[in-house]
């Protein structure tokens, strides 16, 4: 959500705890009414998304039908693709929300097309709305468990189809064993830490700041849960190679972030820095800014590569009884 302000000292010292005034504070409900544009944005993006795979599906191009040849008939699976459409758009919003959240609390270009307050006013909504995504995706997905199984009574159907979907290892099919819970992780700490910044007030703004950091950890395993459970990426075509292309300014950014963070206490070379910041803290800082940057090599080693784990297409499809429900 919003990110952390430059504090105004020379760094030598970290700025007294300040409490939020009632007019300093962001409330929920206008942050909601100010989302339902960019809501309805993504809306009409899942509705493209969802028309693309159904044609793909019924032109014989899918992906999704290599991986699982019994789903080939859009019509009867359209909530399991309402569902990848769901996810597909949710990993849209969440790059664009972590990529304003770092333009925020990163050193950021000199000239921004907008004000701060604005940016500041999108990342708020972007991630509203990719916690609705990512609701929308999982439940869909419920949706089409709950009707696949017709061999069960209803209330069963519905037993396995929330279990499988919304408890962490419940669901015991093929990969869906170690992508379902990544995509549960994701989701379980996205809302929390969401929905946080409009309590900050109540825990303190450094609490919400240092547990705000994680959502960095939210983007990264809904990145690995689409890589890993998404068949629309399974092979090594271009669907793949643009979401590996989508992380790299993350990454760069990420990088530049840690370098050159706004708050000039956390700097590496920050003059007087403050007593009790221990040689294995400063240590763990460095390791992380080390880290960014392998993240960044890697990435355009991916890229200039095209080794990035994908498979090639199967010449025949795999066998009809196969059933992985694979989810983008």
């Amino acid at each position: 959500m919003l990110p952390e302000t430059t504090p105004a000292d020379d760094g030598t010292t970290p700025p007294p705890a300040r409490e939020l005034r009632p007019a300093d504070r962001v409330n929920l409900r206008a942050d909601l009414r100010a989302a339902v544009p960019d809501a309805s944005a993504a809306v009409l993006v899942t509705v493209a998304v969802f028309m693309f795979f159904y044609l793909r599906m019924e032109s014989g191009d899918s992906a999704t039908v290599a991986v699982m040849p019994f789903m080939d008939d859009p019509d009867t699976y359209w909530m399991y693709l309402l569902s990848q459409a769901f996810g597909w758009s949710g990993l849209l919003w969440a790059w664009g929300t972590v990529l304003l959240g770092l333009l925020l609390s990163g050193p950021g270009p000199a000239r921004l097309p907008v004000s701060r307050q604005v940016l500041e006013r999108w990342h708020r909504t972007t991630s509203l709305t990719t916690m609705a995504l990512m609701f929308a995706h999982a439940l869909m997905f419920a949706a089409e468990l709950v009707r696949y199984e017709t061999q069960l009574a209803w209330a069963e159907r519905l037993r396995a189809g929330v279990a499988d979907t919304f408890v962490p290892g419940w669901y015991d099919s093929g990969t869906g064993r170690i992508a379902i819970p990544l995509g549960q992780g994701a989701l379980y700490l996205a809302i929390p830490l969401g929905l946080l910044f409009y309590v900050r007030h109540r825990i303190g703004a450094n609490t919400w700041r240092r547990l705000h950091r994680l959502v960095i950890a939210v983007y990264v395993l809904s990145v690995w849960h689409t890589l890993l459970y998404g068949t629309n990426v399974w092979y090594g075509e271009w669907p793949r190679t643009t979401l590996w292309l989508l992380q790299l300014p993350l990454a760069v950014l990420l990088l530049l972030r840690l370098l050159h963070p706004a708050r000039r206490a956390e700097r590496l070379t920050a003059p007087g820095r403050r007593e009790g910041v221990s040689l294995p803290y400063w240590t763990l800082r460095t390791a992380g800014r080390v880290a960014a940057a392998a993240v960044v090599v890697g990435l355009l080693v991916v890229v200039a590569s095209g080794h990035d784990g994908g498979r090639d297409r199967p010449a025949e499809p795999a066998p009809t009884g196969q059933h992985t429900h694979g989810t983008d």
